[in-house]
């Protein structure tokens, strides 16, 4: 299904509302985006901080109250779990088996955290969802959580926390329910994104600023490469392995005496050659980690500042280089991934590409002079299906334009 309006997400939502028999009649319709991380890609459960945009590859969710208290939601992009029905109050325990291959554990665990939190849903919805966010890059778990969290509130008349509150009911929902070790970045760069801007985190006192792109910056495009390949979730990946790694080695660390509480601590050279020094030899993968975070901290700063002075070349090395780490020091990306970025490196105004995501399989990404972006899909168009001819026929290329996170539409139907 190829959307890529908001008119044809409509009526591809009323098309399904009538094929799962769901009255959409009067609805609202909200729309999540995607996100764009320029940095620091795994930083946000090592403590760094992030700076990223929202993209626009969207969920559209079409929902109203339906004066029950059942919850009915129909997805376009899994039709195979049929509509997904249940009673408020009445869902499987955290990290269920029963549920876990299944789209159905999102709107379950949303229930199942708001009810713990203490905003308790009353009313049910019918929704009808449909997507375009390719699975595994950029974050489509995230924008489902949010949509879902703001929707069945708004439904319910329930006021909506403070969005960073709503953040971190997203996490919990991947968290706590679904059993996936997300951090925070993902749900921070889709609630807070806003066109033309870039969003800054800081995670010392959770603060957001939007920092916009410096003046004479050239014209550029983030251009994404779904390489085709089905990532499982983060519960199932190495980005479980990876995060366990980082902690492994703070715990290290504070035994033997350093005083950090995360890999974002390590910013002085002295500490890092100390705490390298001490475990090098014997767990030489665990610095690896280290090393990337360490890195990738100092490249973040350089990399904010060209972004203010419209300086998008250095921006885009430094995106290359954070590539190159995650590849070769973090060990988080993967084969499929890499020829994407094998691929678009050889194409002229290119600025720079990397893995995007949890790692393992999904999308890659690259920053492109806005006159190469269709050479860039030309290029991947040739050589992805010669090299990865498993996927030929699965793989897609995004030209991403730079939007708001969140939108909420009325008298669509």
């Amino acid at each position: 299904m190829n959307i890529t309006t908001d008119q044809q997400a409509f009526d591809a939502l009323k098309k399904l509302a009538a094929e799962a028999k769901i009255d959409v009649a009067g609805a609202k319709v909200r729309r999540s985006s995607s996100r764009f991380c320029l940095g620091v890609e795994h930083g946000d459960y090592n403590g760094t901080e992030l700076f990223g945009v929202g993209t626009d590859r969207f969920i559209w969710m079409a929902y109203k109250p339906n004066g029950t208290s059942k919850m009915r939601l129909f997805s376009g992009n899994f039709t195979g779990d049929g509509v997904v029905e249940f009673e408020l109050g009445h869902v499987p325990a955290p990290k269920s088996v029963e549920v876990a291959d299944t789209w159905a554990r999102f709107p379950l665990g949303v229930e199942y955290i708001l009810r713990r939190e203490g905003l308790t849903l009353t009313q049910g919805i019918d929704a009808v969802l449909i997507g375009n966010i390719p699975g595994g890059g950029m974050s489509r778990s995230a924008s489902l959580s949010l949509n879902l969290i703001l929707s069945v509130l708004d439904a319910n008349g329930i006021a909506a926390p403070d969005m960073m509150q709503v953040v971190d009911l997203a996490q919990m929902v991947e968290n706590d329910y679904i059993g996936s070790p997300c951090g925070k970045l993902d749900q921070i760069m889709i609630a807070f994104a806003k066109a033309g801007m870039g969003t800054h985190y800081k995670p010392a006192d959770r603060s957001i600023d939007y920092v916009p792109l410096g003046a004479g910056a050239k014209d550029f495009r983030i251009v994404v490469m779904d390489t085709g390949t089905v990532r499982p979730g983060l519960e199932k990946s190495t980005y479980k392995v990876r995060r366990a790694e980082c902690e492994e080695l703070v715990i290290k660390a504070q035994h033997a005496g350093f005083d950090i509480s995360c890999l974002a601590d390590v910013r002085d050279p002295i500490l890092f050659d100390n705490i390298n020094a001490k475990f090098v030899k014997d767990a030489p993968h665990l610095v690896a980690r280290m090393d990337y975070i360490y890195n990738a901290q100092k490249r973040f700063y350089q990399m904010m500042d060209a972004w203010k002075a419209g300086d998008i070349e250095t921006v885009g090395r430094i995106f290359r280089q954070d590539g190159i780490g995650l590849r070769d020091d973090y060990a988080i990306s993967g084969p499929e991934l890499e020829t994407m970025c094998d691929i678009v490196r050889t194409v002229p105004g290119v600025l720079g590409e990397r893995m995007l995501g949890g790692g393992d399989k999904g999308a890659a990404g690259a920053l492109v002079l806005a006159d190469n972006a269709d050479a860039v899909k030309q290029a991947v168009d040739t050589g992805y299906p010669r090299s990865r001819p498993a996927f030929a026929d699965k793989y897609a290329v995004h030209t991403c334009k730079v939007v708001d996170g969140i939108n909420l539409f009325e008298n669509v139907f």
